[in-house]
């Protein structure tokens, strides 16, 4: 039996704008970019996103116990979540000053007094706050730990207004990341929530794939403002790379020096789509690009900008992370093309699949179109292994509403989380699915179905998949139950 060590964190993660909203009026929030975005005209009609809201989706800010109940069930031990920013300051903070160390380098400093710190308190949403309090400790009233996440996309609208700021090619704001004054906002925001539950969380995450937000926000994708600007997500990056660290220094300082601070990165390993020196170089620039510069920046406090000019060093930007959050779903196949960044992804492979279709390797592909490449899961490990952090498997998922393929998806990427532990000697301290529950896909609303448990959007009823039942079996026994371990190892050929 491939057993896991012992202590070994399993659970789930979810993000409170896919979860939240769907059951009462009083949980709804409106004032978030993600949710302006998802119901603007101009988008559903250019099928940018689908035209589903969130606001009829599973309703966990009013079902949240029955929800619990299942992960009691399930066996699971950790929780992840975060609280939404536009939930706990609907309305602007930047009228509560704080003590800010900028020079032309960036932002090395944010200091939140406990007088600022009462202000914000007179401004946040205390119904919001008393509720996140009522949820945190029902998790860990059942034996859970709580990883607290305190970013997963949506910005306040005061932050960010996506329409404006598409509409305006970003001459008008507010710009969400590209302006330094958010920043500052969120480490209010932080330094706030880390005040308010100091002694609640087990772990602290700042964000959530900050990549996705900078890549499919300003180079083409779906995300708010939905623009192609290459200056304006590089500076998206390093906003958010400096709010990393600012966040960071928020809750060391608050909650104490032992407080177990993270950072949650999607990884995708690439690779080579031939065995040339050129797309093998270009997987290593696909690599620096995609990962090894955001953990140069947050670990040794080196930052490159290419649009900005070179590289800097900020010593405050240095050791920022206790811990790493590893998101992995599938890999990219990378080949060498003759013009900057030199590298390019190979369609019919990772992400750039047909749906519930085959990769141009043979591979089942998810609902969504992604490769199903189990071998990636080692591989992405591999490659924050490095830095010499704990790592955490923070979101491992498919899109698969009938459960086709999601047993075999679990139990062969548990096997190289094992496969890491046990022969890389890698330090995995847990694994999280994506997710418990189905939920709000984001730009592809109620489409996309990656819930353990099937939720009828109607009725809000809870029904676990098959692989629910797996997932249990697995917790329960710490490890690949003998008659899963041969499943484990080879792609399904029942599909």
């Amino acid at each position: 039996m491939n057993g896991f060590p012992k202590r070994f964190l399993w659970g789930i993660s979810m993000a409170a704008f896919q979860y939240e909203m769907g059951f009462s009026q009083n949980a709804l929030d409106p004032n978030s970019d993600w949710y302006v975005w998802v119901h603007d005209t101009k988008n559903i009609e250019s099928k940018i996103v689908s035209g589903d809201f969130p606001e009829h989706g599973p309703g966990y800010w009013d079902l949240y116990k029955k929800d619990h109940d299942w992960a009691e069930w399930m066996g699971l031990n950790t929780w992840r979540m975060n609280p939404e920013w536009s939930r706990i300051f609907p309305k602007p903070t930047t009228s509560v000053r704080v003590s800010v160390d900028h020079d032309d380098e960036g932002i090395k400093g944010i200091e939140v007094s406990v007088s600022a710190l009462r202000k914000l308190d007179e401004l946040a949403n205390k119904s919001a706050v008393k509720r996140y309090r009522e949820i945190f400790r029902d998790i860990k009233s059942r034996g859970m730990k709580l990883i607290l996440n305190l970013y997963h996309w949506p910005l306040p609208t005061w932050v960010h207004d996506p329409i404006r700021a598409r509409d305006t090619g970003l001459r008008e704001g507010p710009r969400g990341w590209v302006d330094d004054e958010t920043v500052i906002e969120f480490a209010k925001f932080v330094a706030y929530v880390a005040w308010e539950f100091p002694d609640i969380p087990d772990m602290w995450s700042t964000m959530n794939e900050p990549s996705n937000v900078w890549s499919l926000g300003y180079l083409g994708g779906s995300f708010p403002p939905g623009l192609m600007d290459l200056r304006a997500a590089e500076r998206a990056a390093f906003n958010m790379v400096q709010a990393h660290a600012r966040a960071y220094d928020q809750i060391k300082r608050i909650v104490g020096k032992n407080a177990k601070i993270g950072v949650i990165y999607i990884v995708s390993p690439g690779e080579p789509l031939t065995d040339s020196e050129k797309d093998r170089e270009a997987v290593k620039l696909y690599h620096e690009a995609s990962v090894e510069w955001f953990f140069k920046a947050i670990l040794q406090g080196t930052v490159k900008r290419n649009l900005e000019g070179g590289e800097i060093n900020r010593k405050d930007m240095r050791n920022k992370a206790d811990w790493i959050g590893v998101n992995y779903y599938t890999r990219n196949v990378i080949k060498h093309i003759d013009r900057p960044p030199y590298f390019q992804g190979e369609v019919d492979y990772g992400f750039s699949c047909k749906p519930s279709s085959k990769s141009a390797a043979g591979r089942p592909t998810s609902e969504f179109g992604w490769e199903i490449y189990p071998e990636g899961m080692r591989k992405a490990l591999n490659i924050c292994g490095k830095y010499g952090k704990p790592l955490i498997v923070t979101e491992n998922g498919i899109a698969d509403i009938k459960d086709k393929h999601r047993p075999w998806y679990l139990v062969s990427h548990l096997y190289n989380v094992w496969l890491a532990i046990k022969e890389d000697k890698l330090n995995i301290i847990g694994y999280l699915h994506w997710s418990l529950i189905d939920n709000f896909e984001w730009a592809m609303g109620f489409s996309k179905r990656f819930g353990l448990i099937h939720v009828d959007i109607n009725t809000k009823k809870r029904t676990p998949r098959p692989s629910a039942y797996i997932y249990r079996d697995i917790i329960e026994n710490n490890a690949l139950p003998e008659y899963l371990e041969e499943y484990s190892k080879y792609p399904n050929v029942f599909c």
